[in-house]
């Protein structure tokens, strides 16, 4: 669905992005990870047309977004930044009046993606009496109207409290599971990563440095929490089988070692083991150990 190949951008003396490539397969839920500065909305301006990158290719769709962007973006919807819309007019006017911009769309269009972003009640009310997460709702909306195959969200969770949060998750995959759409997204908050996304990539100062399925990453080198009554019996048996401690008091066993031969040594030279078991790994872990890489 989408293809990046290399793409590079400068705003002066900046590196905004630096020659970075991925690519995001059709149905999935992409997230895109990393800090204020690290490039996640410089990507998605040159995704979207609206930053012409300085080296490299995006194909969205097959399509080259730098020399067929009319082609290339024409199923692709996106909430870009903060969406701006004007107050004095009701939610239904100002995706009228949006929607008019691409192309139009029906009145039976407009309903069924009103209703579907769960603002079926409140869409002819003035936008000035909407909460934030209604004005998420309404972008949203405006990013669906033209019955997109993909859609790139900014931060879509960016201000929502945690009932606005979850209810935007269940959102975006209903959006994947329900409508077949392919998503790509960007957000600070890892658990919801954590909860939707098939695959990842790490932006860290422009440059990409993790991209793929970061639970089958993560678990190539299992943790294992041990608390034994004789610490340094479990150092001397750990060195001998491959584990390595951690600062949070875990060990890091190698893809070759046997937890369950590990555990026999331990029992058998007496460190008194109380508790032995796996951690599973959070992406918040991941991406702190990736972004420091």
């Amino acid at each position: 669905m989408i293809h990046i190949e290399g793409i590079s951008k400068r705003f002066g003396k900046r590196q905004a992005v630096d020659n970075i490539s991925f690519a995001v397969e059709a149905g999935e839920i992409f997230g895109l990870l990393g800090h204020n500065g690290a490039g996640k909305s410089t990507t998605f301006g040159v995704i979207l047309g609206l930053l012409h990158a300085d080296a490299g290719k995006v194909h969205v769709g097959g399509h080259d977004v730098a020399t067929h962007r009319s082609l290339a973006l024409n199923r692709v919807g996106a909430i870009y930044e903060a969406p701006a819309f004007y107050d004095y007019l009701s939610g239904w006017t100002n995706l009228r009046f949006l929607v008019s911009l691409s192309g139009g769309a029906t009145d039976e269009r407009m309903q069924e993606v009103v209703a579907l972003v769960g603002l079926s009640k409140r869409i002819h009310d003035p936008v000035k009496f909407y909460s934030h997460g209604m004005r998420q709702r309404l972008a949203l909306a405006q990013a669906l109207l033209p019955n997109p195959k993909l859609i790139l969200l900014d931060e879509p969770s960016e201000g929502l409290d945690p009932s606005g949060i979850q209810e935007m998750r269940e959102l975006i995959r209903s959006l994947r599971d329900a409508h077949g759409l392919t998503v790509i997204f960007s957000s600070h908050l890892l658990h919801e990563v954590e909860q939707l996304c098939d695959r990842i990539a790490i932006l860290e100062q422009g440059r990409l440095v993790y991209c793929g399925r970061w639970q089958e990453t993560a678990e190539a080198t299992p943790h294992w929490r041990v608390v034994a009554a004789q610490p340094s019996i479990v150092n001397r048996v750990a060195a001998q089988h491959s584990a390595s401690p951690l600062p949070d008091g875990t060990w890091r066993l190698a893809p070759e070692a046997d937890p369950a031969a590990f555990l026999a040594a331990l029992v058998d030279a007496g460190a008194g083991v109380t508790e032995f078991f796996r951690i599973r790994a959070s992406l918040e872990d991941f991406y702190m150990e990736k972004s420091k890489s």
